[in-house]
């Protein structure tokens, strides 16, 4: 994957997106600090049935950095008009979920379904001890001149290791690739940090107007606060199923693949 095309986007910003197959649109959507190619599997899988776009946010891989604020919801519309995509099925991680669910509640006309792995609300606060420990961590990370290297392992305790297990216990070739993934991301876009600030709906306030059908996935090794989304979509979208994969952290793909693919695909297709 030498280049990629870009979107337009406001503020003179630009969208890297990958596009395969034919079929219904589904948008793949990463999480934070990470970039399209944590769907390295999905994307191959789903491109049989669906034309599968996936993209680097704004602020991550290929993308443009952040010069100012800006709604990654409204990213993602600007991204689907470029590509004459009229309705899509969202398929979104963390960061990504957050995003989708913004963007389901501006643009329900567009929105199929919701696929949300692990998800962020925009509007809930976290209040797990441990990820606000780590959040601090990474945030004091920030403001030493050698703190790029802490910043990055922060990171991997905090959703890669997550609350329930030591660095020795995550596979090491998961936490490898996330450490590179991650590592390349802020040398490309660390310019942006603290420039800006996401505009989000505040979704956490919202989540009754969803009316699209939900699969929610939680690995069982994630925080509270994941769990807590999760419960607080169950609670609050009628048409929600929640899925919930053993042995897996907070990156659910990439730790239960295969259960992962099973739960998207049967959805998916229903």
């Amino acid at each position: 994957m030498n280049s990629l095309p870009t979107a337009p986007v406001d503020d003179e910003g630009r969208l890297a997106h990958d596009i395969a197959g034919e079929g219904p649109a589904v948008v793949l959507l990463h999480g934070g600090l990470l970039d399209l190619t944590v769907w390295d599997e999905e994307f191959e899988v789903l491109a049989a049935d669906y034309q599968v776009i996936r993209y680097d946010a704004r602020g991550h891989g290929r993308s443009s950095s952040v010069t100012g604020d800006w709604s990654p919801a409204e990213d993602l519309h600007a991204l689907l008009s470029h590509l004459c995509v009229e309705r899509a099925r969202l398929v979104g991680a963390s960061l990504g979920a957050r995003t989708a669910l913004d963007f389901a509640l501006l643009y329900p006309e567009l929105t199929e379904s919701l696929v949300l792995a692990a998800p962020g609300i925009s509007g809930r606060p976290f209040v797990d001890p441990y990820v606000i420990q780590r959040t601090a961590a990474q945030v004091k990370a920030v403001t030493r001149a050698d703190g790029g290297e802490l910043f990055v392992e922060e990171f991997l305790r905090l959703w890669v290791d997550g609350p329930h297990r030591l660095p020795e216990e995550v596979e090491p070739a998961l936490r490898g690739r996330m450490r590179t993934t991650v590592a390349a991301n802020v040398r490309a876009h660390s310019g942006g940090l603290g420039t800006g600030r996401p505009r989000e709906v505040g979704a956490a306030g919202r989540l009754h107007e969803i009316s699209v059908p939900v699969l929610a996935l939680l690995g069982d090794l994630d925080s509270s606060d994941i769990e807590g989304n999760v419960e607080a979509l169950a609670d609050a979208v009628p048409h929600t199923r929640v899925a919930r994969l053993s042995g897996a952290g907070h990156m659910v793909n990439l730790e239960a693949p295969e259960a992962f693919l099973k739960e998207v695909t049967a959805f998916l297709a229903g």
